[in-house]
């Protein structure tokens, strides 16, 4: 990638990236350069700004000419990552796309027709995406959230929708699969460890 569209974003910003931000866009940005295909997983607590590390990775993959999905496991989760990803997308000039399974017959059509067309860079869905039905031009980076709440096919069959597809997931609540992938050296890890400053603390009951 050029760094075009990621600037754009990070421009349209009312703050930086904290430096675990930085440091995890380094290593999936090498990965990408890389002739090898990617399975990285990003962890860091809630708040920590994961969202914004897989969109400058999928803005990376755009600036490459191809095209980018990310899967979350609610409607709710992949509409709510769609609302705050479609202003930013808007500045830098990049299609954004929303697909669920309660799409209405025409729409959900109409957005099937583009993917395919490459006329959407970016789809934010959540498990319709990786239905036979969904089809791309040419899909680079598979992007899964809260990745413990797929099956290791469902990841998969996501990631089976180009050639060679680099997939990235993201959770804060690694499992002990995860571990035992990251262990035998079949996952790469990047952790956020730090908090944007000024955020109030997370409590969860």
């Amino acid at each position: 990638g050029s760094g075009k569209i990621s600037d754009k974003i990070l421009g349209e910003l009312p703050f930086s990236l904290t430096g675990a931000q930085v440091e995890a866009l380094k290593e999936i940005r090498a990965d990408l350069a890389s002739g090898e295909r990617m399975l990285r997983l990003v962890q860091g607590d809630v708040g920590s700004g994961k969202t914004l590390v897989a969109l400058l990775a999928m803005a990376t993959m755009v600036e490459a000419g191809r095209q980018a999905a990310m899967m979350a496991p609610t409607e709710i989760l992949a509409r709510e990552h769609y609302e705050r990803m479609l202003p930013l997308c808007e500045a830098a000039r990049v299609k954004l796309a929303l697909l669920t399974g309660r799409d209405k017959a025409a729409e959900r059509k109409k957005t099937l027709a583009a993917l395919e067309a490459g006329d959407i860079d970016i789809v934010v869905g959540t498990h319709a995406l990786f239905q036979e039905a969904v089809a791309f031009k040419e899909l680079g980076l598979a992007v899964v959230d809260e990745q413990h709440r797929f099956g290791v096919h469902q990841r998969l069959a996501l990631g089976s929708k180009g050639d060679a597809v680099d997939v990235l997931v993201m959770t804060a609540t690694p499992i002990p699969r995860t571990l035992a992938m990251s262990y035998y050296a079949d996952l790469d890890v990047s952790t956020l460890d730090e908090l944007p400053p000024g955020r109030t603390p997370i409590v969860t009951k």
